[in-house]
């Protein structure tokens, strides 16, 4: 059985986690692949480096590796992988000059990809050595030296799967047939011409789950700092429980519309070849976690998890040519959608396409749908809304669910402003304002939930 372990940003945020993190990979006696993520906060500070440089920044990245490096690495291997942080340190510098001196607003978006993944490099080599230095044969891979294949555009790219698989099964499988376990870089992949292209932030996960792909894994294992999907985010709701099992729908559900367990893109690779992921908790190793799989047995409530997403924003476009041209709606939405901005929910009307969008993004979209003046009327914003996604059994076919969601939203004190429902077999999703949102979710969990 051959085994892929993802761990995320805090599983590796300190010289502690990281202990911890080996201690969980070593005793596992499965074959495995390991993905990582940058240290907690690196990829935030490698960002920030591109819009505003510091000098100490990179110093600082330093002396986090090397703390962990010294509590943990054996002096005789400490003196191998200094030299090699150094020079990944180095390439970093490079990347980093390369940016603030080009023009060309393309160029900057590739070299963006570069520095932004960067920690995910400095990480894997750390991780490695950390498991060298209590006996565990392991090796750093770049990406690159895997062969993770990507494509799409920068900050927003997808892991090729085909061509990943026949690399992987080139430059990975080997090493672990030979019982050594590749510790791979998460995050992104390389494009047709060789450049790293990120998955998006979080797009660890993601990593996670197209190396299990490739590799024709039977489990993926995520490695995070939460027990696993629970019934709502304990944080709003202290009574929300662990949820032991979920399909592949209803995780995708919630991953996408809110729940910050898993990357939202987690799902489809280990969907395609049927794979087992499991989401669990690298503080807390001993716990159940949740098992994500392609069928489990209906559950005895109405509801099995509410989740919600902030601080977004209904973008409503008006003009009365929309339903006598279907290719306008076309033209809007790819308006609205460039640059790889996320809708949540789209409704239409007679004369109106109202679109779900993240608040920050509105500017932009706006001034990308008025540009299409000669078709449309005007545009309207309400912002400071939240998507409540509510999943549940059969909640397409279960006569009332919507009704009783609704009145609960009632009881509640709120108002749906949008409703997307019938989509999705197993979910109800719609929009309230911020101000009442956690309200709903609280009502909605004690009614159809419990503690």
């Amino acid at each position: 059985m051959i085994k892929v372990m993802k761990f995320g940003g805090t599983s590796v945020g300190s010289s502690e986690a990281i202990g911890r993190t080996a201690g969980i990979i070593i005793r596992d006696p499965a074959p495995k692949a390991v993905v990582v993520s940058a240290m907690s906060g690196v990829t935030n500070a490698l960002i920030s480096l591109m819009k505003e440089p510091e000098t100490r920044a990179i110093e600082k990245i330093r002396e986090r590796h090397i703390t962990v490096a010294v509590d943990h690495i054996r002096p005789e291997l400490l003196e191998e992988y200094r030299p090699l942080l150094e020079e990944r340190l180095d390439g970093l510098r490079r990347a980093l000059r390369a940016y603030h001196s080009s023009k060309n607003r393309r160029e900057r978006s590739v070299i963006h990809d570069t520095i932004s993944s960067w920690g995910e490099r400095l990480s894997s080599l750390t991780v490695a050595y950390v498991l060298r230095s209590k006996g565990y044969d392991a090796v750093a891979m770049t990406s690159e030296e895997a062969g993770i294949a990507a494509e799409g555009s920068p900050g927003n790219g997808s892991a090729d799967l085909f061509t990943t698989s026949v690399n992987l099964k080139k430059n990975v499988l080997p090493l672990i047939e030979k019982g050594r376990t590749p510790v791979i870089t998460g995050y992104y992949g390389i494009d047709p011409e060789g450049r790293p292209l990120t998955f998006g932030r979080g797009g660890s996960d993601y990593s996670g789950s197209v190396v299990g792909n490739g590799l024709d894994a039977d489990v993926v294992e995520i490695w995070t700092d939460v027990d696993g999907f629970m019934t709502a985010d304990p944080r709003i709701v202290p009574g929300a429980k662990t949820l032991e099992m979920m399909d592949y729908n209803e995780a995708a559900e919630l991953a996408y519309f809110g729940a910050k367990v898993l990357h939202p893109r987690t799902i489809e690779p280990a969907r395609k070849k049927d794979l087992e992921v499991w989401v669990k908790n690298s503080f807390n190793p001993d716990g159940k976690g949740t098992r994500i799989f392609k069928m489990r047995q209906p559950g005895n409530t109405m509801l099995r998890s509410v989740a919600m997403k902030k601080d977004l924003s209904i973008v409503k476009i008006y003009s009365g040519e929309i339903v006598y041209q279907p290719g306008l709606v076309n033209k809007i939405l790819e308006a609205v959608c460039d640059h790889g901005v996320t809708s949540y929910a789209i409704s239409t009307s007679l004369s109106t396409l109202a679109v779900l969008v993240p608040s920050e993004q509105v500017p932009e979209i706006c001034e990308r749908v008025k540009a299409l003046k000669d078709d449309i009327e005007k545009v309207h914003v309400k912002d400071g809304v939240s998507l409540i996604c509510a999943v549940g059994d059969g909640m397409l076919e279960t006569c009332g669910v919507s009704a009783k969601v609704f009145a609960a939203v009632t009881e509640a004190g709120a108002n749906v402003e949008m409703i997307s429902e019938g989509a999705s077999d197993v979910a109800l999703n719609f929009v309230v304002s911020n101000d009442l949102a956690v309200k709903v979710v609280r009502t909605l969990h004690d009614k159809y939930i419990g503690g």
